[in-house]
């Protein structure tokens, strides 16, 4: 049903007057609209095995060349993975991690060692 002139034209004032009246009554408080919350990916503790097999200067060589180290600190990580079984590398993302683990894996294959490497969540 269309609307005639008229009403329109009293419905236009009425709300230009709430409008108004609102404004002069508002002490509302400023919000600031809230960012969404991002996550962080999870992280994953890249490690080495120890085996009886793998030569000592191999390790330290994986270590310098797959992971940013100075020969000191392969050399630091090599004889904790000797002495306690496993060892850190790195700490990274799990898509970083998974492709650290299987270079290193693949590596240590191509030279024909049993040297391991696995992740674990951080």
């Amino acid at each position: 049903m269309p609307c005639s002139g008229h009403a329109s034209a009293a419905y236009n004032r009425a709300m230009a007057k709430r409008t108004e009246h609102e404004h002069e009554h508002s002490h509302g408080v400023m919000v600031e609209p809230s960012r969404p919350e991002i996550a962080r990916p999870p992280l994953y503790s890249v490690l080495l095995l120890n085996d009886d097999y793998t030569p000592m200067d191999f390790v330290v060589e994986v270590l310098m060349r797959f992971f940013p180290m100075t020969p000191e600190k392969a050399t630091q990580i090599m004889l904790h993975v000797h002495t306690r079984g496993r060892g850190v590398c790195g700490v990274f993302t799990r898509e970083v991690a998974e492709s650290k683990v299987a270079q290193v894996n693949e590596f240590s294959r191509h030279h024909q060692h049993p040297l391991m490497c696995t992740m674990e969540r951080a």
